[in-house]
């Protein structure tokens, strides 16, 4: 597959565009003047496209329905394009059987979106969203770790520890992994992007669930609060980044023709009790916990962006911006007092 130097008519796939981040990309390409075809599982669902009839306002959108498990259903939406993001991958936290309902299927899932573009000719490039979650799980002890692109989840404690909530990071871990064979044996210029938790304002009907977790603090809700400290306990910090500059992060490396491999995107390192104490500091009139006894108090590992920061992206937010936005969004949607 040859490299991208001169984009003519520029069009783009964005396989799974009704989520969170997928549906700010797209609006992001229409705005830059892209033709995008996306793909969801159910179009009769109207809650789930809604926000996607409204970008048609911005630019040329069409929408196809294609499921991840049924080859041949991505021919369509693929042809003529140029460029493919491939978010689509199964979700389901309260699995009692991660290994069939998440982790067979994301492989197979990505393997599917690969073939096809492995045969459409005028696929030039392949842009797949991972997760951090695929490269800092791991027993390592101490602090002060610097986690870069090239460290990977330790699959093998997930599956044999079965820690909380080990099936997401495990499937995200091995479809990537699967992806990266598949691309080299394909000869498939794969780019991977790798964002951190997300947070900031969504165009979709419901409120996602990543965002929730970030203000989890403030919302004094224990649930949300049990799930952020297993986070830091699982995957050793609490890292942030704006949606809009995963999305930004996203259309950059897919356009700079010297970008390759795999982009950690995150802005924001940060532990729960430093977090807690940033936001008590703020946003006093909320009563947010600052006392965690079974947390670390520092993050054991840091995050790095480094490789994208030098391939010469910058980042627009930091923290401060990103909590701003992400209070000012649960606000406008009920889901937090003003």
């Amino acid at each position: 597959m040859a490299n991208i130097k001169q984009i003519g008519k520029k069009q783009a796939c964005v396989i799974g565009g009704s989520g969170f981040i997928a549906s700010l990309l797209i609006k992001q390409l229409l705005q830059k003047g892209y033709a995008v075809n996306t793909t969801v599982r159910d179009l009769g669902s109207i809650n789930k496209i809604a926000h996607l009839l409204v970008l048609k306002n911005l630019g040329e959108l069409k929408i196809f329905r294609a499921d991840l498990t049924v080859e041949g259903d991505f021919e369509a939406p693929i042809s003529g394009c140029e460029l493919v993001f491939q978010f689509a991958t199964p979700m389901n936290f309260g699995s009692e059987d991660p290994e069939n309902d998440m982790i067979k299927p994301a492989i197979s899932g990505v393997l599917n979106v690969l073939k096809t573009c492995a045969q459409t000719k005028e696929v030039k490039r392949v842009i797949l969203t991972s997760s951090t979650d695929a490269v800092t799980i791991n027993q390592l002890n101490g602090k002060g770790h610097v986690m870069d692109e090239s460290n990977w989840t330790d699959v093998e404690y997930l599956t044999t520890a079965k820690p909380h909530g080990w099936g997401y990071p495990a499937s995200k871990t091995l479809a990537e992994k699967a992806a990266w064979k598949f691309a080299e044996e394909n000869h498939i210029d794969l780019i991977t992007v790798i964002p951190s938790l997300t947070a900031g304002p969504s165009i979709t009907a419901d409120i996602p669930f990543s965002v929730v977790l970030a203000a989890s603090l403030m919302k004094g809700n224990d649930f949300y609060i049990k799930s952020l400290r297993e986070m830091q306990l699982l995957s050793g910090s609490i890292s942030i980044t704006h949606v809009e500059d995963i999305c930004r992060a996203h259309i950059f490396v897919a356009e700079k023709e010297s970008a390759s491999g795999r982009y950690i995107v995150c802005a924001h390192n940060t532990s729960v009790p430093e977090l807690a104490k940033f936001l008590s500091e703020r946003y006093p009139r909320y009563e947010i916990p600052t006392e965690f006894h079974d947390i670390p108090s520092k993050a054991k590992l840091v995050i790095s962006s480094e490789k994208l920061i030098k391939e010469g992206f910058s980042f627009k937010y930091g923290i401060e911006e990103i909590i701003n936005h992400s209070v000012e969004y649960l606000r406008s949607e009920g889901a937090l007092l003003n």
